[in-house]
C-alpha cells in the first residue's frame, strides 16, 4: 500500500492494481480500502484501480475536526495519484462522498453510484435525527460497541444477525473505526438529496440499487439519478445493500467503456 498526504497533513493509505484508465473505488460506512479489493481484482483487466482508506480508516490518519472538505481534499490526492482524470464508484456513504467530489470540480470523468443512503420523506428524516443524537451520545462515551450495534439496527439488521456480527472475526475491525460513522453522518449533510450540489456534478452518472434492497433504497436512488443533469438509474436484478463484486463489475465495464 503506497501513502499521499491530504492538504492538512492526514495520510492517505492506498492501494493501485491493473492498467487502463483511472478508477477509484469509495468504501462505505464500517469498511475498509480491503473490503473493496473483490470487485477491484474483477475490473483490474480494464481499469487503474485504486481502493483507498477512507479518513479515520485503516493505514489512514484522522486529523481533527472532522470536515467533509478535507475528506474530499483526501480523494483529490488519491485522483491525482491514480492519473487524472479518474472515474468514481462510490457505495452507500461513499456514494455521497463521490458526489461532493464531482460537485467540487474534482478531476472526475465519470461516476458511479451504488445505493446512497439519503432518505425520502419528513417521517425518514426523523428517525434519522434520533440516531444521530443516540449516536453522537455512544461515541462520546466510546462505547465503539454500542454505536456499530445502533448503526447496523438503524440500517435493519435484526438483534439475530447483529449477535453474529458480534460472535464474527470482523466486528474488532468495525469497531476500530466505528468513528467514522459520525464522518458518514455529516457527508450525507441533513439526509436528504441536496438538488443544488447535484445540479453541479456535470459528468455522466450512473446511479444503481438492487431490486432485492427495501424500496426506499430504489426511491432514493431515482431521486439521486434525476436531479443529476446527466444521471441515469438503473436496477441491478437480485442484488441487495451488499452487492455482488461480480454484478457491480459488469455495469460498471458497461458504464465506463
Amino acid at each position: 500500500m503506497d501513502t499521499v498526504v491530504s492538504r492538512d497533513g492526514t495520510p492517505i493509505g492506498y492501494e493501485r492494481r491493473g492498467e487502463g484508465p483511472a478508477l477509484v473505488l469509495v468504501g462505505g460506512a464500517l469498511t475498509t480500502g480491503e473490503h473493496a479489493a473483490p470487485p477491484a481484482e474483477l475490473l483490474a483487466g480494464s481499469f487503474t484501480v485504486v481502493t483507498y482508506d477512507r479518513r479515520g480508516r485503516g493505514r489512514s490518519g484522522d486529523t481533527r475536526p472532522y470536515e467533509v472538505r478535507r475528506e474530499v481534499e483526501d480523494l483529490a490526492e488519491v485522483i491525482r495519484a491514480a492519473g487524472p482524470p479518474a472515474a468514481l464508484y462510490g457505495v452507500s456513504s461513499g456514494a455521497a462522498l463521490a458526489l461532493h467530489a464531482a460537485s467540487a470540480g474534482l478531476e472526475v470523468s465519470r461516476v458511479a453510484l451504488y445505493e446512497p443512503p439519503f432518505t425520502v420523506g419528513e417521517a425518514d428524516l426523523s428517525r434519522r435525527e434520533a440516531y444521530l443524537s443516540r449516536l453522537v451520545a455512544l461515541l462520546a462515551a466510546d462505547d465503539r460497541g454500542g454505536a456499530v450495534e445502533l448503526f447496523m439496527t438503524h440500517i435493519g439488521l435484526t438483534p439475530g444477525m447483529i449477535a453474529g456480527a458480534r460472535r464474527s472475526p470482523a466486528w474488532p475491525g468495525f469497531e476500530a473505526v466505528a468513528p467514522t460513522l459520525a464522518h458518514d453522518d455529516e457527508v450525507l449533510g441533513d439526509g436528504a438529496p441536496p438538488p443544488d450540489r447535484l445540479a453541479l456534478v456535470r459528468v455522466p452518472a450512473l446511479v444503481m440499487a438492487g431490486s432485492a434492497s427495501p424500496p426506499a433504497m430504489a426511491e432514493a436512488a431515482r431521486a439521486v439519478a434525476g436531479a443529476l443533469p446527466y444521471g441515469e438509474y438503473r436496477e441491478l436484478d437480485g442484488q441487495t445493500h451488499d452487492v455482488a463484486p461480480e454484478a457491480v463489475a459488469s455495469a460498471l465495464r458497461e458504464f465506463l467503456r
